[in-house]
């Protein structure tokens, strides 16, 4: 269970999410889809109580991509529309390149590449990434990425995000990461701890007020690399 959140989310801005396994980072992502309403306080999306927001509404608008990445037999184009059934194959590797796979595309022949039954034929960094084109193709005004880029070595992880931030200007990002190096850009980090909200602020403000923080950056950055 989650409980004492309080954050906000704004067009134009990364939130991080960050925590140990089983602090709750997923069920926040779930809650903002409405997989599982609040039983007490509200989530509010453009002012509205997301419980008075149909499902197919909210999710036309918000955009999740989970840790597990699943392609579906067809062709690359084919699983890319999933995201927006109209977009044109310029627009498509538009996202692919945000995305981060135009050599997967390009490796595999192009948009018309044979996929195989849950992407089978693709290694699990490349599913990643098609499976991020594919939400990006979307456009969405909430984008939320669920440890979407575990696969992804840090390189890649690094220029996806910068691109999404490039051309996602106007979306609010939610990156829920257990990676220090991957949160630390973000404009603001949400700090979980066993369901709990223990901090919120930047890289920054994190390592002067919450311990938690300090101790998951000791864990994995040097002293150096940790206030670089």
């Amino acid at each position: 269970t989650l409980r004492n959140l309080s954050f906000s989310l704004h067009r134009g801005e990364v939130t991080a999410v960050i925590g140990s396994t089983g602090s709750g980072k997923s069920t926040i992502a779930k809650m903002l889809l409405r997989f599982h309403d609040v039983t007490a306080g509200r989530i509010e999306f453009l002012g509205q109580d997301v419980r008075n927001v149909g499902q197919h509404e909210l999710r036309d608008h918000i955009a999740y991509v989970p840790q597990k990445a699943w392609l579906f037999s067809g062709t690359i184009a084919s699983n890319l529309r999933w995201g927006d059934a109209d977009a044109t194959d310029d627009e498509l590797l538009h996202a692919v390149q945000t995305a981060q796979a135009t050599d997967v595309v390009e490796g595999k022949g192009g948009l018309a590449a044979e996929v195989e039954q849950f992407g089978r034929n693709f290694s699990g960094g490349q599913r990643q990434r098609l499976a991020i084109a594919r939400t990006l193709a979307r456009r969405p005004r909430v984008l939320i990425l669920d440890d979407a880029s575990s696969a992804l070595d840090f390189a890649t992880d690094s220029k996806l995000r910068r691109a999404i931030r490039r051309d996602f200007a106007d979306s609010a990002v939610v990156l829920i990461s257990q990676r220090v190096a991957a949160v630390r850009s973000a404009d603001q980090i949400l700090v979980l701890d066993g369901g709990r909200q223990v901090g919120l602020g930047t890289h920054e403000e994190l390592l002067k007020s919450c311990e938690v923080y300090r101790e998951i950056c000791d864990s994995q950055l040097t002293s150096e690399e940790a206030h670089r």
